[in-house]
């Protein structure tokens, strides 16, 4: 599983500065992170489940960039705070509508800073920050933005509790790659969710099948993409077959992580 197309693999979720993440086909996620996620998730008490995955899954993320951690409470506490405004002057018309501008507005100015400062900063010549971009921050942006969008348009109701909205924005099945849950689609399940035999059995074999995707197929495709991609002068069959094994890979690398992410989250009862 971590062979030469696992450490390929491992490159689409390395910053800058070299720091990766857990990914789900690694060993270390696969016979040590899930099994105590799973355990300690099965035996908690209910009122603590939420709980459980919110600080497991800041451990996910921190793994690979601790840092940045700070930056995606930020973004939960902003959400969650606005939520809460617009929930409580929704009566007063005007009100509510400036409080969702101001979370799209923080929101895709977090996303505009980290992803496009230094481009525009070396057109006008000012100076580089030279930040690596947050892995994930598109998928939590979004997500903590969509939140405060449903509230106001009365699709899900506001949530009260912060450990509550931290896990959802934080659950770590979906959060450095997708995909992109929208609040209203787990609102009911964040608060009261189980987890059945029949719900576990379908997410083991949902995971085991994207698993397979990513290591049988995409990891083997991209053996071939690389082959032709180092030649200097491919024959035009050659090109063909690469240009089909890239497009493949990249298929059944994010079909096989979409498959994955959706059986974890029915592991965990969404």
């Amino acid at each position: 599983l971590c062979g030469r197309g696992g450490k390929r693999h491992r490159k689409l979720f390395e910053t800058e500065q070299g720091a990766s993440f857990l990914v789900f086909s690694s060993l270390i996620f696969l016979f040590c992170y899930l099994p105590v996620v799973l355990l300690v998730h099965k035996f908690a008490p209910l009122r603590l489940r939420n709980l459980v995955l919110l600080l497991f899954s800041l451990l996910f993320y921190g793994w690979g960039e601790p840092v940045y951690i700070c930056l995606m409470v930020f973004s939960t506490v902003l959400d969650y705070t606005h939520g809460m405004l617009v929930e409580k002057f929704r009566a007063r018309d005007r009100l509510a509508p400036l409080f969702v501008a101001s979370s799209v507005v923080c929101n895709l100015g977090l996303l505009f800073f980290f992803k496009y400062y230094d481009f525009i900063a070396g057109m006008v010549g000012l100076p580089l920050l030279g930040l690596p971009l947050p892995i994930g921050i598109s998928f939590y942006t979004f997500q903590t933005m969509s939140y405060t969008i449903d509230v106001y348009r009365g699709d899900a109701p506001v949530q009260k509790n912060p450990v509550s909205f931290g896990a959802y924005v934080t659950l770590f099945p979906q959060l450095i790659a997708g995909p992109i849950v929208k609040y209203k689609e787990v609102a009911r399940e964040l608060d009261s969710r189980t987890v059945t035999v029949e719900k576990f059995g379908s997410g083991v074999l949902l995971f085991t099948a994207g698993l397979a995707k990513k290591v049988l197929l995409a990891n083997n495709i991209g053996s071939l993409w690389d082959y032709y991609k180092a030649q200097s002068d491919p024959t035009a069959l050659g090109a063909w077959l690469g240009i089909l094994a890239f497009a493949f890979q990249l298929y059944f690398d994010f079909s096989g992580y979409s498959d994955m992410a959706r059986g974890l989250g029915r592991m965990f009862g969404f």
